[in-house]
């Protein structure tokens, strides 16, 4: 499961990423710890800040890279 914080979803429509790229990213992405709790996955052109919860991922933002 993958949610989105707003923040997430109004950096993705300004940078023209869809959902399914986000997810795309946390599958297929390289993946880089931030302390204390923050995931990065680096995919194509873009990044998407996550944080793990339970199952699944709290996206926080997405950028360019």
């Amino acid at each position: 499961m993958i949610l989105f914080s707003k923040h997430a979803r109004e950096q993705m429509v300004e940078r023209g990423i869809s959902a399914n790229e986000a997810e795309e990213a946390i599958t297929k992405g390289a993946k880089e710890l931030q302390l204390p709790d923050k995931i990065l996955f680096h995919y194509r052109y873009y990044t998407v800040v996550a944080k793990k919860i339970d199952d699944g991922f709290f996206v926080i933002t997405v950028m360019l890279r």
